[in-house]
């Protein structure tokens, strides 16, 4: 599979996402904070800053996803635009969204948490699947 992986495509889908995420999150700043029961002051850094790690971290991470959806594309048939999104659907729903709803209602989330981040990751799996299955093999 590995051999077949379109690295342009996994970099691409990548940033991509990870853009979307900046876009996501600005937009929904205010009420992602509430949901999440902080202020803006208590996500700062010592610095007044936000630190570099999580987004670090939210890179990588998406580079893996795009990884690991090119290989389920991949093995599920024809990679296409159209394979790509359904899949990655398929893998949000069956994988991202039960783990959010897990974890965030065990740690008393509340429900427009799982909404907003839930939305954020659907939007990221779509973004990563067309533009993977537009690149094809």
């Amino acid at each position: 599979m590995l051999a077949t992986t379109n690295l342009w495509a996994i970099l691409i889908a990548a940033i991509a996402a990870w853009l979307f995420g900046s876009v996501w999150y600005m937009a929904l700043a205010k009420p992602w904070m509430s949901a999440l029961g902080k202020s803006k002051a208590e996500l700062m850094g010592p610095s007044g800053k936000p630190s570099p790690i999580p987004f670090i971290v939210s890179f990588l991470a998406e580079i893996i996803m795009a990884v690991v959806l090119s290989g389920i594309i991949w093995h599920a048939g024809p990679v296409t635009v159209a394979s790509g999104l359904s899949t990655a659907f398929i893998a949000w729903f069956g994988f991202v969204l039960t783990t959010m709803a897990v974890n965030h209602g065990f740690g008393g989330a509340r429900p427009m948490l799982t909404v907003i981040d839930a939305g954020h990751w659907l939007g990221v799996m779509l973004i990563q699947g067309a533009i993977i299955g537009a690149f094809g093999r």
